[in-house]
């Protein structure tokens, strides 16, 4: 069961990455090697370019290997389809790290033995755009054993639909018991609006290798943004201790209501440390959100308490 500390306390730095992208593999409309150059050249540590999985694109798993280099990586890896959803919709389903050889979905494959086919692969397993694609909680539990985290953030869902929020979706599967779920920031880009460089994942690994990258992700080493930076993460005395960079808020939240939050003491101001007091927490779960001023957000994964 992964724990919001991990990601402060674990061996390594971390690295930024966007694990849910699409190129002229599939319906983007860069090419892999523009779409890497952009996420290279905005300071992005590693993409996972993950062309729609269709039997119309060809089954794509984009090789981008060509692109690394020695400060930027890459992980191969599909948004993969297959049926069918509670509105009868295929479902989408992010796979970071499947190999290269990863058979084509079977005529007859549902969406939930796709997903166990891509978690036994070796692939980093998310349930993509919750929102957007307005899955129930009965589609949740249905692929919660195959998946490894809930896509709680997704640049092209906001802006397109204004259905980028996954954070709801991911805390009711958490309050079920599915306590092995972390959350992962994604800019789902496919570059027609300005949907790219907006969203990421923070990896603490000890190396921007594929293989490292891929071993934390599994194991909730991380916390997702879309703007924030959290520098640390601690429990002292009953407390959670938060250092950030400057935001308007930091809040700790968890089941239902319950919640802490610090504020900048003038409108306008900035916070960048809080020691929230975590009894309303006590026995159950919490984690860390800090909010700027313009709404962007940092999420660490839960900590059980």
């Amino acid at each position: 069961m992964p724990s919001g500390l991990d990601a402060f306390t674990s061996e390594g730095r971390f690295f930024r990455g966007n694990v849910h992208t699409h190129s002229t593999r599939s319906d983007g409309v860069r090419d892999p090697s523009d779409v890497c150059a952009f996420y290279r050249e905005a300071g992005y540590d590693f993409l996972c370019l993950s062309d729609h999985f269709l039997s119309r694109f060809g089954f794509p798993i984009t090789d981008t290997r060509g692109e690394r280099t020695n400060r930027f990586t890459t992980l191969l890896g599909a948004e993969v389809h297959a049926p069918a959803n509670s509105h009868g919709d295929i479902w989408h389903v992010l796979a970071v790290g499947l190999p290269e050889d990863f058979a084509p979905t079977a005529p007859e494959e549902t969406g939930v033995a796709l997903a166990a086919r891509c978690h036994a692969a070796g692939a980093f397993v998310g349930i993509a755009h919750p929102q957007w694609s307005s899955l129930t909680i009965e589609d949740g539990r249905a692929m919660a054993g195959h998946a490894h985290a809930v896509e709680i953030y997704n640049t092209s869902s906001a802006l397109e639909t204004g259905r980028g929020d996954g954070v709801s979706f991911w805390d009711a599967l958490i309050n079920e018991g599915y306590r092995h779920l972390s959350g992962y920031a994604t800019d789902d880009a496919h570059f027609k609006v300005a949907d790219h460089g907006h969203a990421w994942m923070m990896v603490k690994a000890p190396a921007n290798e594929p293989e490292a990258l891929l071993a934390a992700m599994k194991a909730g080493h991380y916390y997702a943004s879309t703007g924030p930076v959290i520098h640390a993460l601690s429990i002292e005395d009953g407390e959670a201790v938060v250092e950030t960079s400057e935001v308007g808020h930091i809040a700790a939240v968890g089941r239902g209501c319950r919640g802490v939050t610090v504020s900048s003491p003038r409108h306008g101001g900035m916070v960048t440390r809080a020691r929230l007091p975590l009894r309303a927490f006590a026995g159950d779960w919490v984690r860390i959100v800090a909010v700027g001023h313009d709404g962007r957000t940092a999420w660490t994964n839960p900590v059980y308490l």
